[in-house]
């Protein structure tokens, strides 16, 4: 079903992209976090090179290159709980929680909480199958990540 909405939404005539798993799924909405504000840096795409590297064990080349796909799945993809829903249905509760997080990590990367970027990661969060808690638990998961590295350094 994704696979013919992706056909249907693709120009013709261009690069044909994969069809999306859960990981190029996080991927997307991590980059569709990072660029609601419309302030997408260096730092937030590191962090989400960083993340798919965590999760998925990828060196850095292929973490990066991971996310240029999903760089491109995400400016040619739907609303963002169709990916979220896609997550919610191949992957299990444990790795839902862990999107959670990093998504989280993205919203807080800039020290703001951009509304823009709460509303989507809410989307994503009823479209998971997560709860409200759940997300505030990432939240404060994500916060207690930041306060610590900030003070590392």
């Amino acid at each position: 079903m994704l696979k013919k909405l992706f056909q249907a939404i693709r120009p013709k005539g261009q690069v044909v992209l994969p069809d999306p798993d859960a990981e190029l799924a996080l991927g997307a909405l991590l980059v569709r976090v990072a660029q609601s504000d419309r302030e997408y840096q260096l730092e937030e795409i590191s962090l989400i090179d960083r993340i798919l590297a965590r999760l998925y064990q990828h060196n850095a080349i292929e973490a990066a290159k991971v996310r240029a796909t999903c760089e491109k799945l995400q400016a040619a993809a739907p609303e963002s709980d169709t990916f979220g829903r896609l997550i919610r249905e191949t992957t299990d509760i444990e790795e839902r929680l862990a999107a959670m997080d990093a998504l989280w990590e993205v919203v807080l990367a800039d020290n703001k909480e951009h509304p823009g970027e709460v509303t989507i990661v809410e989307e994503i969060r009823r479209a998971m199958g997560l709860s409200y808690a759940d997300s505030q638990t990432a939240r404060a998961k994500a916060k207690a990540k930041l306060i610590s590295l900030s003070e590392e350094n």
